[in-house]
């Protein structure tokens, strides 16, 4: 079973909103960090945004102001909201997040993608 479950893409707008959501699927795993990277056509996988155990964020300058990354522990589960979309925006969203487990070494995983297309 895939520990990490993606969800929240599709097609909008320029200038609209999409939340991401990235899901630990088994209770059993606490998410430690999360980062989000995005990979376009003919392009190389780049780091849009990531969260620190201790709430820190950094974001990349393309996305500052406009996107936010979280996590609520509560649901195990970290966002991604996504406002002021631009065309360029468009790519495959993936998450990784170091998981925790009782007993185990923690680890990272990523999620299986989800498409975000902004239209102009």
């Amino acid at each position: 079973q895939v520990p990490l479950l993606e969800s929240g893409g599709g097609l909008v707008q320029a200038g609209g909103s999409l939340r991401l959501s990235c899901a630990a699927s088994e209770s059993a795993f606490r998410i430690n960090t999360m980062a989000w990277y995005r990979q376009a056509p003919g392009n190389q996988r780049e780091l849009v945004a990531r969260i620190r155990s201790t709430g820190s964020t950094d974001y990349s300058d393309s996305v500052k102001g406009r996107f936010t990354i979280s996590i609520d522990n509560a649901k195990n589960t970290g966002y991604l909201q996504m406002n002021s979309l631009k065309p360029e925006d468009t790519a495959v969203y993936y998450c990784n997040a170091n998981l925790l487990r009782a007993g185990a070494i923690p680890r990272n995983y990523w999620g299986q993608g989800t498409q975000v297309t902004v239209s102009s």
